[in-house]
């Protein structure tokens, strides 16, 4: 998570990352990489207002690995593999 935190944006963040992998609100299925999924989460006063934080996973057969996370207005495109509400 260190190469995450590193974007200026994302410092001090790691807990809002680990709840987005843990508890979050849409995963999407990347329309660019089948083994890309996007988790996001919803953030009502994130450090730069309301925003969604949307966390990139590879997922492999044996691996997923943490590629990036950051702060969007929407939920990513590509196909809903799990939402709540």
């Amino acid at each position: 998570m260190a190469h995450v935190v590193e974007h200026p944006e994302m410092d001090g963040q790691e807990e809002h990352i680990k709840q987005t992998l843990l508890e979050p609100e849409v995963v999407v299925q990347s329309n660019s990489d089948p083994e890309v999924r996007l988790y996001h989460r919803s953030y009502q006063h994130s450090i730069i207002g309301e925003k969604c934080l949307c966390a990139v996973v590879k997922w492999r057969r044996d691996d997923r690995f943490l590629l990036t996370a950051h702060f969007t207005d929407k939920v990513k495109r590509g196909t809903v593999i799990w939402k709540t509400k």
